[in-house]
């Protein structure tokens, strides 16, 4: 179409065969708005088109997309508040005519499929490299590896134990995130050939997995080394929920290549001396506190040297 739609907090650029979401960066802005910064969706992606009545005075434009076409949408699994639904564009109310020319343009151009899932991922996902900081650990993703390292003031005595984690995305089938907004938010890696079972009454705990994966044994996600918890301030959805959608979107382009399913410590390249010692310190004043035996504390100190 060629043309621009300007709304409250974002503009529409319609091209031949998408449409190119801008978000503003103002403090009114929301941050996960800020983070995205832009879209593109092509109108292949998109189910529907409705305009409705907004509030105080503004109507809504919105672009459902196809179930399964959005890796935001999919790690979202339901749980992203209208207000930050990325695919809604409101508009003052005495521009509703102009709105509704639009909203007839864009249905014009759904294909045959609209109605149908989307078989793979339409839209692209947030970039990597990404990180954000949990309550128990820093998660990062660089396109490849997923790492969470953990904090000694957050981690459970399981997660310090087992030691920092990575994962590469080959090995992995699949996230399940639960909204930091929601009561024991967390991010969770789900091992490739294997699907957790949902947890119990809570939204967006189904896990999003590969094919004929068996149920895997649960634990709760403070106790999990492929897991990182959020807190009051930890892992904000803007931060975490991109980091989701950036992991799963790379699960699924490597989904194809048969691989192992068991997580790999962190080891074998050599680690900064300065962050061994800090390790250590960590360490002893958990042997202090009585979080660790002489025994693990003995074994872990002796590991972390050998990474030197």
């Amino acid at each position: 179409m060629g043309d621009v739609l300007a709304g409250i907090h974002a503009t529409w650029e319609f091209d031949t065969d998408s449409v190119l979401i801008r978000f503003e960066r103002g403090i009114r802005t929301p941050r996960l708005f800020q983070s995205l910064r832009e879209r593109r969706i092509p109108y292949a992606a998109l189910s529907s088109v409705t305009l409705t009545p907004g509030k105080r005075g503004t109507v809504v434009l919105h672009a459902v997309p196809r179930p399964g076409a959005d890796p935001l949408l999919a790690a979202a699994a339901g749980q992203l508040k209208e207000g930050i639904d990325p695919y809604r564009l409101v508009l003052p109310a005495e521009r509703e005519t102009l709105a509704e020319y639009y909203a007839d343009e864009l249905r014009a151009l759904l294909g045959p499929e609209a109605g149908l899932p989307a078989e793979q991922f339409m839209v692209t996902a947030p970039e990597a490299p990404m990180h954000f900081k949990a309550y128990d650990g820093r998660a990062g993703f660089d396109g490849a590896l997923v790492s969470f390292r953990w904090f000694w003031t957050g981690a459970s005595s399981a997660k310090w134990k087992a030691g920092d984690q990575t994962f590469p995305v080959a090995e992995l089938g699949g996230i399940e995130w639960r909204s930091p907004e929601a009561f024991e938010g967390y991010l969770r890696l789900v091992p490739r050939g294997a699907a957790a079972a949902s947890e119990a009454g809570g939204p967006g705990a189904e896990p999003i997995t590969g094919v004929g994966s068996p149920v895997v044994e649960r634990v709760q996600p403070d106790q999990d080394p492929a897991a990182v918890v959020f807190g009051l301030g930890y892992g904000p959805v803007h931060e975490s929920l991109p980091f989701a959608a950036g992991v799963l979107e790379s699960v699924r382009r490597t989904q194809s290549v048969p691989v192992a399913t068991a997580p790999v410590p962190v080891g074998g390249a050599r680690r900064d001396p300065a962050d061994i010692a800090e390790r250590i310190r960590h360490l002893g004043d958990l042997h202090q506190a009585g979080l660790v035996t002489d025994a693990e504390y003995s074994a872990k100190k002796a590991e972390l040297l050998a990474e030197l």
